[in-house]
């Protein structure tokens, strides 16, 4: 063996050894399997949220069924149903005309209350024929352990969005699939459709003037005064530039400061960071942008946008493994630091109890998760949902097993 070829086999060897590291850190997490029986394809949606007693409240699909809201207990770590959407609502429908989803961002209002709504899912076969009556909008208490259904906004829509501004006892409500914006009087029970179609998967946030804001269906801002009854449509602008909404997976989540003042923006299909002024008067809502979250390509963040209680705003992004460390997609937990304006890639999610479901056939759907090539099980398409709880544990809800991921930190 000549030098030559001894260089090229130490060179070959050392890569290769050097694939057996990741090269990222890992930021690990206890996994829960969503009680099983409320859902019937490892799935659920937007629906994740944080109650005032400390306890994890998950939306879970099931499809042609019904849908379910799961309580999980951080202390005991048990899991139970605290509402069944059919048996709340009084319904039995089945197929395409089930309730099949509770999809909305649950919001919690000063009260305690969860509120949330729930959607039609997917037509199942050719025989499934039956049209969607239209969702409803419910609540949870969690002190009373008492669920309420506040009936259906609009027929054959189903329901996106529900927050509430319960000072001056007001439900902001956004339909699906034609993204109505609604709003809903809880003196008289009634529902008003208040004008601008939104965006797709569009929220609502109310600023501390009592204003409900929303992004319209073409990228811009939204506001309905309560005070007056007016609604106002204003033009956004990044880098001087008009914001556009690119395509159809151009999907906002934004959250909002704790002083209701301004919010922070990401998209579906763009990880870069946007930040608005809630309270501003201008003729054109100006945008700052804070750079990218996380580099790389094929980015994908799924409502997982979250501000902890440090004041950090926090972020899951899925992009394309071309570090060489395995294939698939990676999940990264990234974090921006408002006061210093600095972004931090945290690592990649990944599973320290991978025992925690039967990945065997005893589960059908069972392809969201992978091993990378130290072993370690890292989450593989989809997360759907991510929250920063208020003693900063991050929680994030993966597909394909429904799982509840955990990161204390």
């Amino acid at each position: 063996m000549n030098l030559r070829t001894i260089s090229v086999t130490l060179a070959l060897t050392t890569s290769a050894m050097a694939l057996e590291k990741p090269p990222f850190p890992y930021v690990w997490g206890k996994a829960y399997h969503i009680m099983p029986g409320t859902h019937n394809q490892e799935s659920g949606y937007f629906s994740l949220c944080e109650g005032r007693d400390g306890k994890i409240y998950v939306g879970a699909a099931k499809y042609g069924v019904d849908s379910f809201l799961v309580e999980f207990d951080p202390e005991t770590e048990k899991q139970r149903i605290v509402v069944d959407t059919h048996k709340l609502c009084g319904l039995t429908n089945t197929g395409y005309a089930a309730q099949a989803k509770i999809h909305t961002r649950n919001f919690v209002g000063p009260s305690g209350k969860v509120y949330f709504g729930s959607k039609q899912g997917y037509r199942l076969g050719e025989k499934d024929t039956v049209d969607y009556p239209g969702g409803y909008v419910m609540t949870y208490d969690p002190v009373t352990d008492k669920a309420e259904c506040l009936g259906m906004p609009m027929p054959g829509q189903g329901v996106i969005d529900v927050v509430a501004d319960e000072k001056r006892g007001l439900l902001y409500i956004v339909t699906c699939e034609d993204q109505h914006w609604m709003v809903y009087d809880t003196k008289t029970k009634t529902y008003k459709e208040l004008g601008p179609l939104l965006t797709p998967y569009a929220t609502t946030l109310i600023n501390p003037a009592g204003q409900a804001l929303a992004i319209t269906k073409d990228f811009q801002l939204a506001a309905y005064d309560p005070a007056t009854g007016a609604v106002t449509v204003r033009p956004i602008e990044l880098d001087g530039k008009p914001w556009l909404r690119a395509n159809d997976y151009a999907i906002p989540c934004w959250v909002m400061t704790p002083d209701a003042r301004r919010a922070y923006l990401i998209l579906l299909n763009d990880p870069t960071l946007v930040e608005f002024d809630l309270m501003t008067r201008r003729k054109t809502v100006r945008l700052i942008s804070h750079g990218r979250m996380v580099g790389g390509k094929g980015f994908d963040s799924r409502c997982a946008l979250s501000l902890g209680p440090d004041g950090r705003v926090y972020a899951v992004g899925r992009v394309d493994n071309e570090t060489g460390f395995g294939t698939g997609y990676l999940h990264h937990l990234v974090r921006f630091d408002p006061k210093r304006k600095k972004m931090a890639d945290l690592g990649v999610l990944a599973v320290k109890n991978p025992d925690y479901a039967d990945f065997s056939e005893g589960i059908k759907f069972r392809h969201g998760f992978h091993r990378l090539p130290d072993g370690t099980l890292t989450p593989l398409h989809v997360h759907m949902a991510m929250i920063v709880a208020g003693d900063g544990t991050v929680y994030t809800t993966i597909l394909y097993p429904f799982t509840l991921l955990r990161v204390t930190r």
